[in-house]
């Protein structure tokens, strides 16, 4: 089944403009089939995402969390949750401000520590060519990061895969899927 899918939002369950409801519908209606709602861990209020037993909709939906992780400074990984599987990605290393060697550096001592599976190949939603590289040896993925409606929708992956959670972060990890920009 061809499947396309957000992994990198945010709600006001954090610091995001839209409901968990509001991002659900506006995804739905960009024609997404799967969304991860990653909150940051510090700003998350409690039992937010307990909305989403009321949604009505076809999309499939994980909850995830952006850690922040102190490492050398401080850095963001989302921690997405499947029905079995945990999926973590290095977010928005360009942000960083550093040499290349150096975000190698840091996503490999990170790594040590958080089973780092994906890093984003993009900023807010948009293509940063310098990370699609060898050297930074993870699966690369884009996404969106989207904090308010104006950011949905810039950046998604897309697949051939199996309609479930546990499925989707296996073809993630596996490099089988392709990354989209609007």
């Amino acid at each position: 089944m061809h499947l396309k899918g957000a992994l990198h939002t945010h709600t006001t369950c954090s610091d995001g403009d839209m409901s968990v409801a509001e991002v659900v519908h506006v995804y739905t209606a960009l024609g997404f089939d799967f969304l991860a709602l990653t909150d940051h861990d510090y700003l998350l209020r409690p039992n937010c995402y307990d909305v989403l037993q009321t949604i009505q909709t076809d999309l499939i939906v994980f909850e995830g969390l952006e850690l922040t992780v102190f490492e050398k400074g401080y850095v963001h990984v989302n921690r997405i949750k499947g029905e079995k599987e945990r999926l973590h990605i290095f977010n928005h290393p360009s942000e960083l401000g550093l040499p290349m060697d150096k975000v190698i550096d840091r996503i490999a001592s990170v790594a040590q520590r958080i089973p780092i599976d994906a890093v984003e190949v993009t900023s807010k939603g948009f293509r940063v060519r310098e990370y699609e590289i060898e050297a930074l040896p993870y699966v690369k993925v884009a996404t969106d990061d989207a904090h308010t409606r104006l950011g949905c929708g810039r950046a998604w992956i897309e697949m051939d895969g199996p309609r479930n959670k546990d499925g989707i972060i296996r073809a993630i990890r596996n490099g089988d899927f392709w990354n989209c920009y609007a």
